[in-house]
Protein backbone atom coordinates (compact mmCIF):
# COMPACT_ATOMS: atom_id res chain seq x y z
CA UNK A 1 0.00 0.00 0.00
CA UNK A 2 1.74 3.81 -0.99
CA UNK A 3 1.64 6.01 1.82
CA UNK A 4 0.53 9.57 1.20
CA UNK A 5 3.98 11.98 1.53
CA UNK A 6 2.46 13.50 4.58
CA UNK A 7 2.06 9.95 6.18
CA UNK A 8 5.34 9.28 5.33
CA UNK A 9 6.90 12.27 7.06
CA UNK A 10 4.51 12.30 9.76
CA UNK A 11 5.26 8.51 10.55
CA UNK A 12 9.19 9.31 10.48
CA UNK A 13 8.78 12.76 12.89
CA UNK A 14 7.79 10.66 15.32
CA UNK A 15 10.63 8.13 15.60
CA UNK A 16 12.96 11.01 14.61
CA UNK A 17 11.12 12.87 17.75
CA UNK A 18 12.57 10.40 20.36
CA UNK A 19 16.19 9.92 18.92
CA UNK A 20 16.55 14.23 18.65
CA UNK A 21 15.50 14.74 15.33
CA UNK A 22 18.37 11.86 13.93
CA UNK A 23 16.84 8.76 11.93
CA UNK A 24 18.82 6.23 9.67
CA UNK A 25 17.49 5.38 6.14
CA UNK A 26 16.22 2.19 7.04
CA UNK A 27 13.87 3.69 9.78
CA UNK A 28 12.97 6.50 7.03
CA UNK A 29 12.41 3.33 4.48
CA UNK A 30 10.06 2.21 7.01
CA UNK A 31 8.07 4.95 7.22
CA UNK A 32 7.64 4.83 3.02
CA UNK A 33 10.63 6.82 1.49
CA UNK A 34 12.27 5.05 -0.75
CA UNK A 35 15.80 5.68 -1.47
CA UNK A 36 15.84 7.89 -4.09
CA UNK A 37 13.10 9.98 -1.99
CA UNK A 38 15.96 9.78 0.43
CA UNK A 39 18.23 11.60 -1.55
CA UNK A 40 15.71 13.98 -3.19
CA UNK A 41 15.14 15.51 0.72
CA UNK A 42 18.79 15.60 1.44
CA UNK A 43 19.62 17.22 -2.37
CA UNK A 44 16.85 19.71 -1.29
CA UNK A 45 18.32 20.34 2.48
CA UNK A 46 15.36 19.03 4.69
CA UNK A 47 17.72 16.26 5.55
CA UNK A 48 20.96 16.67 6.98
CA UNK A 49 23.44 13.98 5.96
CA UNK A 50 24.62 13.16 9.69
CA UNK A 51 27.04 10.09 8.05
CA UNK A 52 26.39 6.79 5.93
CA UNK A 53 22.96 6.01 6.16
CA UNK A 54 22.42 8.34 9.08
CA UNK A 55 20.41 11.91 8.91
CA UNK A 56 18.79 14.35 10.85
CA UNK A 57 15.65 16.61 10.34
CA UNK A 58 17.22 20.00 9.37
CA UNK A 59 14.46 21.94 11.87
CA UNK A 60 16.57 19.72 14.70
CA UNK A 61 19.91 21.61 14.15
CA UNK A 62 18.51 24.63 15.70
CA UNK A 63 18.09 22.96 19.04
CA UNK A 64 20.92 23.32 21.80
CA UNK A 65 22.97 21.13 21.49
CA UNK A 66 23.03 19.09 25.33
CA UNK A 67 26.70 17.64 24.24
CA UNK A 68 25.42 14.20 23.91
CA UNK A 69 24.19 13.71 20.61
CA UNK A 70 27.01 11.29 19.61
CA UNK A 71 25.88 9.36 21.67
CA UNK A 72 22.32 9.20 19.96
CA UNK A 73 23.81 8.47 16.84
CA UNK A 74 25.66 5.61 17.91
CA UNK A 75 22.75 4.10 19.38
CA UNK A 76 21.21 4.11 16.07
CA UNK A 77 24.65 3.25 14.58
CA UNK A 78 24.14 -0.64 16.81
CA UNK A 79 20.52 -0.68 15.48
CA UNK A 80 19.58 0.38 19.85
CA UNK A 81 21.49 -2.65 20.78
CA UNK A 82 24.51 -0.45 22.74
CA UNK A 83 24.16 1.21 25.83
CA UNK A 84 26.53 3.91 27.03
CA UNK A 85 29.12 2.17 29.70
CA UNK A 86 32.19 2.68 31.37
CA UNK A 87 34.31 5.86 31.19
CA UNK A 88 31.69 7.44 28.70
CA UNK A 89 28.87 6.23 31.60
CA UNK A 90 30.34 8.26 34.42
CA UNK A 91 30.62 11.98 32.01
CA UNK A 92 26.97 11.07 30.87
CA UNK A 93 26.20 10.95 34.90
CA UNK A 94 28.71 13.90 35.12
CA UNK A 95 30.41 11.88 37.78
CA UNK A 96 34.31 12.76 38.35
CA UNK A 97 36.43 14.04 35.79
CA UNK A 98 36.54 10.74 33.41
CA UNK A 99 37.01 12.81 29.98
CA UNK A 100 37.76 9.23 27.32
CA UNK A 101 39.06 9.87 23.75
CA UNK A 102 36.64 7.01 22.41
CA UNK A 103 33.30 6.23 23.25
CA UNK A 104 32.71 3.11 25.53
CA UNK A 105 29.51 0.81 24.73
CA UNK A 106 28.29 -2.29 26.33
CA UNK A 107 26.72 -4.56 23.53
CA UNK A 108 25.29 -8.09 23.69
CA UNK A 109 27.43 -10.85 23.23
CA UNK A 110 26.38 -11.81 19.84
CA UNK A 111 26.85 -8.65 18.73
CA UNK A 112 28.59 -8.11 15.58
CA UNK A 113 29.24 -5.15 13.99
CA UNK A 114 32.95 -3.10 14.60
CA UNK A 115 33.95 0.26 14.57
CA UNK A 116 37.48 1.64 15.86
CA UNK A 117 35.57 4.61 17.33
CA UNK A 118 34.42 3.13 20.27
CA UNK A 119 35.86 0.46 22.86
CA UNK A 120 33.14 -1.98 22.97
CA UNK A 121 32.82 -4.39 25.89
CA UNK A 122 29.91 -7.23 25.70
CA UNK A 123 28.23 -8.36 28.51
CA UNK A 124 24.25 -9.14 28.79
CA UNK A 125 23.18 -5.95 31.13
CA UNK A 126 19.92 -6.46 33.28
CA UNK A 127 17.60 -4.05 32.95
CA UNK A 128 17.91 -2.61 36.18
CA UNK A 129 21.71 -1.67 34.84
CA UNK A 130 20.37 0.69 32.82
CA UNK A 131 18.55 3.86 31.97
CA UNK A 132 16.86 5.50 29.03
CA UNK A 133 17.60 8.97 27.77
CA UNK A 134 16.21 10.83 24.63
CA UNK A 135 17.74 8.17 21.53
CA UNK A 136 20.19 6.50 23.71
CA UNK A 137 20.38 4.42 26.78
CA UNK A 138 23.09 4.50 29.63
CA UNK A 139 24.29 2.58 32.60
CA UNK A 140 23.15 3.53 35.49
CA UNK A 141 25.83 5.34 37.78
CA UNK A 142 25.84 2.06 40.19
CA UNK A 143 26.78 0.17 36.84
CA UNK A 144 29.06 2.89 35.56
CA UNK A 145 30.88 2.86 38.82
CA UNK A 146 31.81 -0.27 38.97
CA UNK A 147 32.86 -0.87 35.43
CA UNK A 148 35.20 2.01 35.55
CA UNK A 149 36.57 0.07 38.74
CA UNK A 150 36.96 -2.90 37.25
CA UNK A 151 39.12 -1.89 34.54
CA UNK A 152 41.64 -0.34 37.02
CA UNK A 153 42.50 2.87 34.28
CA UNK A 154 42.52 6.09 36.89
CA UNK A 155 42.12 5.51 40.91
CA UNK A 156 41.79 8.88 41.19
CA UNK A 157 39.01 9.38 38.51
CA UNK A 158 37.13 6.93 40.62
CA UNK A 159 37.74 7.99 43.63
CA UNK A 160 36.02 11.52 42.60
CA UNK A 161 33.44 10.01 41.30
CA UNK A 162 32.86 7.53 43.71
CA UNK A 163 32.55 10.68 46.27
CA UNK A 164 30.21 12.73 43.95
CA UNK A 165 28.06 9.75 43.33
CA UNK A 166 27.73 9.16 47.23
CA UNK A 167 27.88 12.98 48.38
CA UNK A 168 24.23 12.96 45.90
CA UNK A 169 22.72 10.21 47.16
CA UNK A 170 22.98 8.45 44.28
CA UNK A 171 23.98 5.50 45.41
CA UNK A 172 25.17 4.21 48.80
CA UNK A 173 28.56 2.54 50.23
CA UNK A 174 26.67 -1.13 50.71
CA UNK A 175 24.79 -0.82 46.92
CA UNK A 176 28.12 0.05 45.82
CA UNK A 177 30.35 -2.62 47.39
CA UNK A 178 27.87 -5.24 45.69
CA UNK A 179 28.23 -4.09 42.60
CA UNK A 180 31.89 -3.79 42.71
CA UNK A 181 31.55 -7.75 43.94
CA UNK A 182 29.26 -8.61 41.05
CA UNK A 183 31.95 -7.79 38.63
CA UNK A 184 35.13 -9.30 39.91
CA UNK A 185 37.78 -8.64 42.44
CA UNK A 186 39.10 -6.10 40.78
CA UNK A 187 36.32 -3.68 40.50
CA UNK A 188 36.21 -4.87 44.49
CA UNK A 189 39.50 -3.18 45.13
CA UNK A 190 38.81 -0.11 43.37
CA UNK A 191 35.63 0.77 45.33
CA UNK A 192 37.34 -0.46 48.43
CA UNK A 193 40.12 1.94 48.20
CA UNK A 194 37.41 4.45 46.95
CA UNK A 195 35.43 4.59 49.60
CA UNK A 196 39.03 4.31 51.90
CA UNK A 197 40.11 7.48 50.29
CA UNK A 198 37.00 9.48 51.65
CA UNK A 199 38.02 8.72 55.31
Amino acid sequence: MLRDSTDSRAALWRIAADQRGYFTAAQAQDAGYSYQAQRYHVRRGNWLVVDRALYRFREFSDLHDEGDEQLVCWSLWSKGRAVVSHDTALAAHDLGTANPSRIHLTVPRGFRKKSDEVIMHRADLADADVEDRIGYRVTTPLRALAEYAAEGDDQDVLDGAVAEALEQGIVTRRKLLHAAQMLGPRAELGVERALEAMS
